[in-house]
């Protein structure tokens, strides 16, 4: 019964990630540095928000190789669910809004990503691909999460800006406020996993 529960709040919560990001794009004030090269690979190729969105996933996973980085299931949903959920989310919110709706529907689209985050790290079926590039890379090389994270957010804003990506103040407040909303929803959706009895340290019988 665990297992399926954790199941069905990775799937909703990989769905309602795609749907977290179609309302950011739709807000059309910025967007995070990953969707802006999504959008900005777009721009050339017309290939589709999502397709793009699974291609990248891909080729990240495939850097996860010489990083000795092992995916989980929750790896592989969120590489090719994520992108579908973001196309059916641009299907059915309205593009042009006046700015006010926008603005809302950026903040909706922002903590609808937090939750999102929180519902699938929470299930502990492994990280979603930028993600575990992230981590992978802090424990191959050392250097603090943040610098990594920083270093590799830069330069896909920087590449996704060339190529025409919508960059603006909602880049900006998705960087700053992603953190702390995911630092309060992650813990607020983590499923605790039972302890194995074969693990006297962990179960308190030593």
């Amino acid at each position: 019964m665990l297992v399926t529960r954790r199941l069905i709040q990775l799937l909703i919560g990989l769905f309602l990630y795609g749907i977290g990001i179609a309302l950011i794009v739709r807000a059309g004030i910025g967007v995070a540095p990953w969707d802006v090269l999504t959008q900005g690979i777009d721009n050339h190729t017309q290939l589709g928000f999502g397709l793009i969105t699974i291609l990248l996933s891909g080729v990240v996973l495939l850097l996860w190789i010489p990083i000795r980085q092992k995916p989980g299931a929750g790896t592989l949903l969120n590489a090719v669910l994520v992108g579908p959920a973001a196309d059916v989310g641009l299907w059915l919110i309205p593009a042009n809004l006046d700015l006010w709706a926008r603005i809302v529907l950026f903040a909706v689209g922002l903590l609808t990503v937090a939750v999102a985050t929180g519902l699938y790290i929470g299930a502990h079926f492994g990280p979603g691909p930028r993600d575990g590039l992230m981590t992978g890379l802090h424990k191959r090389t050392g250097w603090k999460i943040w610098i990594v994270r920083t270093g590799i957010e830069v330069m896909v804003l920087g590449i996704g800006w060339a190529l025409g990506g919508n960059v603006g103040i909602g880049t900006a407040l998705f960087a700053v406020l992603i953190g702390p909303l995911c630092q309060r929803t992650i813990p607020l959706f983590a499923i605790k996993r039972a302890v194995r009895a074969a693990d006297p340290a962990r179960a308190g019988t030593a």
